[in-house]
């Protein structure tokens, strides 16, 4: 499986709605679906580091997306 950085990261956050909210220790990163469900995600400031691979499959788990949906947006961007 590839390595994606956390701006790769953040930048497929910004193309799927979600918006900072918060930047202290963590960024913690917000959408509100249209059912009225809050999705969160919180990252780490490592900006150009490779998230770990366990770490990336629960951030992944957060924003309720999979790992297809990244590569297609990556490719586009």
């Amino acid at each position: 499986m590839a390595s994606y950085t956390y701006n790769q990261f953040t930048l497929v956050l910004k193309q799927l709605g979600f918006e900072k909210v918060r930047s202290k220790k963590h960024e913690t990163w917000r959408k509100t679906l249209s059912n009225g469900a809050i999705l969160r995600v919180r990252i780490s400031h490592k900006h150009g580091s490779d998230i770990p691979q366990w770490l990336f499959h629960e951030m992944l788990r957060q924003a309720g997306i999979d790992k297809d949906k990244i590569i297609r947006i990556l490719d586009l961007a």
